[in-house]
């Protein structure tokens, strides 16, 4: 229970920040730390908000501590030079993200209609994150620096564009961003290590190209990495920028990657191995990082960030997902091996939660890519590193190597709700319902423990679909695993007296989809599920998924046999509406 005073109330030491707490973004704040030049300045799509959920503050954190000064650029106008110079220049790199989506994914809907609300922008006007922002950041920068110092790209919009990549917005197949942007060095991944290393290495004047985790433009090729196909053989055959796509996909594990080479025009992209990840001594290490969990004052005056109302009081518990759904960039970005924060660092954060005045005792989420992976992993994938044979988990199986157990999860989520202060932990990150039928001597009590006390009126899920041969190009389980779930789900809110809902990811015109299998979803949720869906997505083709590839090329990447593919934007939105058309229920089902 938590421990209050007399009088009822939680005993509090509040802190309140000002801008000396966060990385400086004025020449007035450089002057305040008694700067006179920042060695890395780092330009972000966000305004700068100072948290462990965003990946361009958790870069200057690290910086921070390895003791580099660092500025921060949010949102720069890029009509003059008044926000790029404002911190002169670094004296070792720029470091350039898009944000913390991808700019075309976060300007635009899936059928190419400009979004007006941007959650990462003051005031919630989508008006500040230019289209293709890599590309256009390291234009202004070049623009108003000349011969300046590295440019050096990260964060999703970098890593999911490091090599040839369809892109949905233009229907073309881009060059690797290295060089569409004029960029010199790429950073990808998570890339923690990477970053520490290529840092040193340009403080000192060391050579880079060796480090792990990095892509670069070379002017010979490396003979001793895979050999990808050329930009112009994939533009030529679909067929080769499949290839490509197998080979880029395979070798994301540091354990088991080999690097990759590919010749653009008369030059190479090199991609080195990945860097390896971090332990859990260090994923706590970051997570104990000085973040202030706000918006940046210089943006604060321009209104609030609306990601902040559920990011702020939330708790990233893994990085990673070996889920590896064919439309989910994360295997890609982030990896397919799970790396955990200890039990003792995240009970830690819980607590510090108590040092803000607008923390009212309820943690958002508790979680990660996907929540019920904490706390597991396959001791082959540790050992050799990810399988190109074989997934972990596919629409039909889980492989026998992978233990389900969500024992030290259960005992997380415990000890969560026993912090002070903490009046509920919920879990609002996306769980896998198949691994909880997988998991025959904890599922059941994961799930109860979730029922009785971390779903907030209703548990979301993501089936996507309901037809096998559409599962089976997203990479999803099969129906039944859903139709086992729910009726689980639905016996343990009747046993505990709750009346919680379950609500579903559905996606539309995903290749192989057509009008005849939404209406098959439609009438399986209907009569099996008993629900009208409120929503679906149309799919959007996001760089480094299979799913965009099968999008571009229409085959299946597995078989290359041809897939139908709805590109017709206004059949898209029809694919869409029949599933969400309203019915009449009379049996008072909730949807």
């Amino acid at each position: 229970m938590s421990r209050r005073n007399k009088s009822g109330h939680i005993n509090k030491q509040i802190h309140t920040f000002s801008e000396k707490d966060f990385l400086p973004t004025t020449r007035e704040e450089m002057d305040a730390k008694g700067w006179d030049y920042c060695d890395v300045i780092l330009v972000s799509g966000d305004a700068y908000i100072d948290s462990p959920f965003i990946g361009v503050a958790m870069v200057g954190r690290m910086l921070e501590r390895l003791g580099y000064k660092v500025g921060m650029i949010g949102q720069p106008n890029i009509d003059n030079a008044e926000d790029i110079s404002r911190l002169g220049e670094p004296r070792l790199y720029w470091g350039v993200s898009g944000g913390s989506v991808d700019s075309m994914v976060s300007n635009y809907t899936a059928t190419k209609k400009f979004r007006n609300s941007d959650d990462y922008t003051p005031g919630g006007k989508n008006n500040k994150r230019p289209d293709r922002a890599l590309s256009v950041y390291c234009n202004l920068i070049r623009r108003h620096f000349k011969d300046t110092a590295p440019i050096v790209l990260g964060g999703i919009e970098a890593s999911l564009r490091r090599v040839s990549h369809y892109d949905y917005w233009s229907n073309k197949l881009k060059k690797p961003i290295l060089f569409d942007s004029k960029a010199d060095i790429l950073i990808y991944g998570m890339g923690e290590i990477a970053l520490e290393e290529l840092t040193k290495a340009l403080a000192c004047g060391n050579d880079y190209t060796d480090i792990r985790g990095i892509c670069y433009i070379a002017k010979e090729p490396k003979p001793q990495y895979h050999q990808l196909p050329s930009h112009d053989a994939c533009l030529q055959d679909k067929e080769k920028y499949i290839d490509l796509f197998d080979l880029f996909y395979d070798n994301n594990d540091p354990i088991a990657a080999k690097g990759l080479c590919q010749p653009v025009d008369n030059r190479y992209l090199i991609q080195n191995p990945p860097c390896d990840y971090l332990n859990e001594d260090e994923m706590d290490a970051n997570s104990n990082l000085p973040f202030t969990r706000e918006l940046h004052p210089y943006y604060a005056k321009d209104g609030k960030v609306k990601c902040l109302e559920t990011i702020k009081f939330s708790i990233m518990t893994h990085h990673g997902c070996w889920g590896e759904c064919n439309f989910c960039a994360i295997g890609v970005h982030q990896g397919r091996t799970i790396r955990t924060r200890s039990e003792e660092n995240i009970l830690q954060e819980a607590k510090d939660f108590n040092k803000y005045k607008d923390y009212k005792g309820i943690i958002s989420d508790v979680g990660g890519p996907t929540a019920n992976m904490y706390g597991y992993e396959c001791n082959k994938k540790l050992k050799l590193g990810t399988c190109d044979y074989q997934r972990c988990v596919d629409a039909d199986h889980l492989c026998k190597s992978m233990k389900v157990n969500h024992s030290r999860n259960i005992n997380l989520l415990r000890q969560v709700r026993e912090v002070e202060g903490v009046r509920h932990a919920f879990v609002a990150s996306g769980v896998r319902y198949d691994l909880i039928n997988a998991d025959k001597k904890h599922g059941y009590s994961y799930l109860k423990e979730m029922v009785k006390h971390h779903i907030s009126g209703q548990m979301k899920v993501a089936p996507e679909h309901t037809q096998q041969h559409v599962l089976e190009l997203m990479g999803k389980p099969g129906k039944q695993e859903l139709v086992d779930f729910k009726n689980l789900y639905d016996q343990l809110n009747k046993e505990e007296g709750k009346n919680q809902f379950l609500t579903y990811y559905l996606i539309a015109a995903h290749p192989g989809c057509t009008e005849k299998d939404m209406h098959e979803l439609k009438r399986f949720t209907t009569d099996e599920l008993k629900m009208n869906p409120e929503q679906a997505q149309v799919f959007t083709p996001t760089p480094g998924t299979y799913s965009a590839v099968m999008y571009y090329t229409e085959m299946d990447p597995k078989t290359r046999k041809k897939i139908f593919v709805e590109k017709d934007p206004i059949k898209k939105e029809r694919q869409k509406n029949i599933v969400v058309a309203k019915d009449n229920f009379s049996s008072g089902f909730a949807s």
